[in-house]
């Protein structure tokens, strides 16, 4: 692994819990948008405060070294004019050494000021030149004495003073034209040192700064408790809503005060009595429905008994009667067929909702369970002019799974896509990806209306009330298969388009018990259009699929 892919991991597992709680708690995105506002206008604040103070200060300074460099520059040219008007003339040497001597003398000790005597070009190499302090010449900006010689009057720039034992430090060049009489023209610099000024500014500077910063985690502190305030009570109901949708039906919110958080407690607490007192009549009936309908399914056991053996006698003696009484005893023969497997139908939903169904796992090859529902439909398949066209990999499958149950499933699925094939081809298709069993069942017929997909699992449930069946059957065939499914730990998923037939997909965990997380074969089928494809967003599932207890 190179050294720029290890960086990118080792950034990835730092970005990665950041993003994460950025995305998951309110009080963090608050806090932290309250930081950056209050980091932006304090440092736009701050940095006009600082400019302000920067400007006040070095324009106070000029103006001082400005007054005091245009007065020192006129005492100096009075005293060379009264020299050179005494009864013997200094020599050239002597009036700049004057000057010099009584312009250091005026700026104290220490010093306030450093200052440069120096001769205009053009020179003739005897003109002498003097400063203080051991200030070096290099000191004035060449555009300063540029300026000064050109306009011959005085001038000003900010200026970086060297000395001549190699050390420096800010200040200000004020320059003003000199006539030395017997001499010719020279210019006078005032230097003023910034130290002072400067060591101002950084105070200010750091003064600025630890204020904006204790502002800004104030602010942040300050956003961090309000936020809190208001986000708590939103965190206690959204976990009380949790504990109230896992089952815990008298969790209730803590009402605090009279503001509009305990207005939303109350509300909340006012919606869960009535969410739970409806949920308990709703209990109560679907325990009462479930209860009828075990009742009479066993109840109806035994006068259903009597009548098929009076039945069965019927039908056997068929050719004894008329023909209307035959054909009578034919029709009460189909129709208590009918009605038994209705009532076996009732008895295993009944055993589902009293929670009574149990599995009886088995290892078998999936491929025998397959065809063995495929040849079980043949003969209703022969006579709708369907053809069963089976894909499954040429070796075995074994799966753990209840051989009854499943058999049931796949029986149903098949026998419901010859129904409503209309006479079209039938793609039985069996896969499995090493964790997961699939079968998926794929007819070309009248298809599915969008929202009916969640529907076909619903007890007696019809895509067309009017449409008459040819196969018999209970209504209740895809729900019961929904219930295997869900007690083996699968997935039954539906598909279906209007005129473009109806898919359905089986997946099982290949050992009993065990977790998956997606099906080997697709719901959606290959020869679907897009537009098929648009309208897939949420297929059916099986509610464990999406954690929901069942």
């Amino acid at each position: 692994m190179s050294v720029w892919s290890q960086f990118v991991d080792a950034a990835d597992h730092v970005v990665r819990p950041l993003r994460q709680a950025w995305r998951t708690s309110v009080s963090l995105r608050v806090v932290a948008t309250t930081l950056a506002l209050s980091l932006i206008v304090v440092g736009l604040v701050g940095a006009l405060l600082l400019q302000r103070i920067c400007s006040g200060v070095l324009d106070a300074k000029v103006r001082a070294s400005v007054v005091e460099a245009g007065s020192g520059a006129a005492e100096s040219q009075r005293l060379l004019d009264a020299a050179d008007t005494g009864p013997t003339t200094p020599t050239a040497s002597r009036l700049v050494d004057t000057v010099t001597a009584a312009l250091a003398q005026r700026a104290g000790s220490p010093g306030l000021y450093d200052v440069l005597l120096l001769a205009s070009p053009p020179k003739t190499g005897d003109e002498p030149e003097r400063g203080t302090n051991l200030i070096s010449e290099i000191s004035v900006p060449p555009d300063l004495r540029i300026s000064v010689q050109d306009h011959q009057r005085q001038a000003w720039t900010y200026t970086d003073i060297r000395y001549l034992d190699n050390h420096s430090s800010p200040g200000l060049a004020v320059g003003a034209p000199l006539a030395i009489p017997g001499v010719g023209k020279y210019e006078l610099y005032y230097l003023f040192p910034l130290s002072q000024e400067q060591a101002t500014l950084d105070l200010v500077k750091r003064a600025v700064f630890l204020v904006g910063a204790l502002l800004v985690l104030t602010l942040g502190g300050i956003a961090y408790v309000v936020t809190r305030q208001v986000v708590s009570p939103v965190r206690m109901a959204a976990r009380t809503a949790e504990k109230f949708s896992s089952g815990q039906l008298s969790e209730r919110m803590s009402v605090r005060g009279e503001d509009d958080l305990a207005l939303l407690a109350t509300s909340f607490n006012t919606m869960a009595s009535n969410l739970q007192d409806k949920i308990t009549r709703l209990e109560d009936l679907s325990r009462v429905q479930q209860r009828f309908v075990s009742d009479v399914s066993h109840e109806l056991r035994t006068p259903l008994t009597t009548v098929r053996m009076a039945a069965d006698v019927m039908y056997e003696n068929r050719d004894e009667f008329e023909p209307a009484m035959a054909r009578s005893s034919e029709l009460l023969q189909t129709q208590l067929d009918r009605f038994e497997e209705l009532l076996a139908d009732l008895l295993e939903i009944s055993r589902f909702d009293a929670g009574a169904a149990t599995l009886d796992p088995e290892g078998i090859d999936a491929r025998s369970l397959v065809n063995r529902a495929v040849e079980s439909a043949e003969p209703f398949a022969a006579a709708k002019g369907t053809k069963i066209r089976v894909v499954s990999p040429d070796e075995s499958i074994f799966v753990e799974l209840d051989s009854r149950r499943i058999d049931r499933v796949l029986r149903n699925l098949v026998l419901n896509a010859v129904e409503h094939g209309e006479g079209r081809p039938i793609d039985v298709t069996l896969g499995s990806d090493g964790t997961a069993m699939a079968v998926t069942v794929r007819d070309h017929g009248v298809g599915l209306r969008p929202g009916e997909s969640s529907l076909v699992f619903n007890r007696f449930w019809r895509a067309d009330p009017s449409r008459a069946r040819t196969v018999g059957g209970t209504g209740l065939g895809l729900s019961i298969a929904l219930e295997d499914v869900r007690l083996h730990g699968g997935w039954l998923e539906a598909w279906g388009e209007p005129g473009d037939g109806a898919a359905f997909r089986m997946t099982l965990p290949m050992k009993s018990g065990a977790a998956f997380t997606e099906s080997p074969l697709p719901l959606v089928p290959a020869d679907a259009g897009p537009r098929v494809h648009a309208s897939l967003a949420t297929p059916y599932r099986s509610p464990r699929r999406e954690g929901i207890a069942t």
